[in-house]
């Protein structure tokens, strides 16, 4: 769990990234922008969040992110490892709920920094 790794991404990309500013998916999402970093909302419908255009997979996030942050059901967090892996992704942090146990371990398995079971980015980054 190397925090600093998954911050040193040249780009990030938000799953689960949603236009309810209440949700954590939107909350992270503009931790990022705060923090001017480049982010790229991932979302299956949606079109544009917080001014960003959406994209509809990780297949899809351009080859500069290296670190994704995953504010998804446990269940399809597991997918998305999956996606993640076939794109090589290093970086991944499961937000607090968005954890299971064979998503942690598919990443470790595959190298993959992941930070999960712990601390959220939003306190990390003092959004």
């Amino acid at each position: 769990m190397d925090i600093q790794k998954f911050l040193a991404s040249p780009a990030f990309a938000v799953i689960g990234a949603s236009n309810n500013r209440d949700k954590f998916g939107n909350k992270v999402l503009r931790c990022f922008i705060k923090h001017k970093k480049t982010v790229y909302p991932i979302h299956p419908i949606e079109k544009e969040i917080e001014q960003l255009r959406c994209l509809k997979s990780v297949a899809q996030l351009p080859d500069t992110v290296e670190s994704i942050s995953i504010i998804t059901p446990p269940l399809l967090t597991e997918k998305i490892i999956a996606q993640a892996v076939n794109k090589g992704i290093k970086n991944i942090w499961m937000q607090p709920g968005a954890a299971s146990q064979s998503a942690i371990d598919e990443c470790i398995r595959n190298g993959i920094n992941v930070i999960a079971n712990g601390p959220c980015i939003l306190v990390e980054l003092g959004c």
